[in-house]
């Protein structure tokens, strides 16, 4: 089992009882758990790979994934900014989904 497939395993054990599912697209998961070892091995925590992230981890305290954006998306548009964790109703819909927008302040990207 390579390190991306034991980090989706824990996440998705700390999550599903949440609600809170996996992206039905396994590519699309692989390719944001490999992005968020990548930010592990570079800040030291993981960051939102979807972000820009500082390096300071208490500026970057909001996009530690889950980020603290993650619950308000999911509930306004059934997937987070990234599409990693969606409701089940999110996995079963055919159609094309609604765009995420950033939630994040312009101020705390660029801190």
């Amino acid at each position: 089992m390579t390190e991306a497939e034991k980090l989706c395993e824990m996440l998705k054990k700390a999550q599903e009882p949440k609600g809170y599912l996996f992206n039905k697209d396994k590519e699309r998961v692989m390719d944001l758990m490999d992005a968020l070892l990548i930010n592990k091995k570079r800040y030291g925590y993981m960051a939102c790979p979807c972000r820009l992230a500082s390096g300071d981890r208490k500026k970057d305290a909001d996009i530690l994934c889950p980020c603290v954006y993650r619950e308000k998306d999911v509930e306004e548009y059934g997937s987070c900014y990234c599409n990693l964790y969606v409701t089940r109703k999110w996995n079963e819909t055919k159609t094309l989904h609604p765009y995420v927008p950033e939630r994040r302040p312009v101020e705390l990207s660029f801190a």
